[in-house]
């Protein structure tokens, strides 16, 4: 299907599907025209599939006519679908992405020309390896704190630690490790850090 798909959009085409039933790090059970967003079969999870794993919510609404963005600087197109098995439950997700990079540019050219001085559309998603996502959490945590690690205090690396364990930091492989080295913690301080925050909301 996928192929057939890819087949009549052309080579600016990705047609993606990811099978949640694996684990995050290698959730792209088949993908055509993987080169444009450079990801090919045994990959990890975009940000999109990260959600449904972390929220699974058996209801998620889909996402259609968005635009992310490569790490090299492609602007797709996407559509995301829902995929649920014969229980009604979300089992993969299928994604299309199509590269609009050029017709951007030519949108870009035309908007200095026609532009009045309003505000410019927002920034796309960026599709991003599930392993640099990780790198990307753990900055945004850091800005959220407002300080380097250096001065930061233990709430401060509560704070920090407890929204990289909402956005799903914690899907990827070994990430524990990472994040404990990063933040100057024993593995047994991030967990109890993480399990202190959970126990705050049960009881508040």
């Amino acid at each position: 299907m996928a192929a057939g798909i890819a087949a009549q959009f052309g080579s600016s085409c990705e047609v993606v599907v990811h099978d949640l039933s694996r684990h995050p790090d290698h959730s792209i059970v088949a993908i055509e025209n993987g080169h444009v967003s450079g990801r090919k079969v045994g990959d990890g999870a975009s940000h999109v599939v990260i959600e449904q794993l972390q929220s699974n919510d058996p209801e998620p609404k889909d996402h259609l006519c968005y635009l992310t963005k490569t790490p090299d600087g492609k602007i797709l197109k996407s559509s995301t679908v829902y995929i649920r098995n014969s229980k009604g439950k979300v089992s993969a997700i299928f994604s299309i992405n199509y590269d609009i990079s050029r017709l951007m540019m030519v949108e870009g050219a035309l908007r200095e020309l026609i532009s009045t001085g309003e505000e410019a559309p927002s920034e796309p998603e960026k599709i991003i390896n599930i392993n640099d996502m990780l790198d990307d959490l753990i900055e945004q945590s850091v800005a959220l704190v407002g300080k380097p690690v250096a001065l930061m205090n233990k709430d401060d690396k509560v704070k920090a630690i407890q929204f990289l364990n909402q956005n799903g930091a914690f899907l990827v492989t070994k990430s524990g490790d990472k994040v404990a080295k990063y933040f100057g913690i024993s593995k047994y301080t991030l967990y109890s850090y993480i399990d202190s925050k959970q126990q705050e909301g049960k009881t508040t």
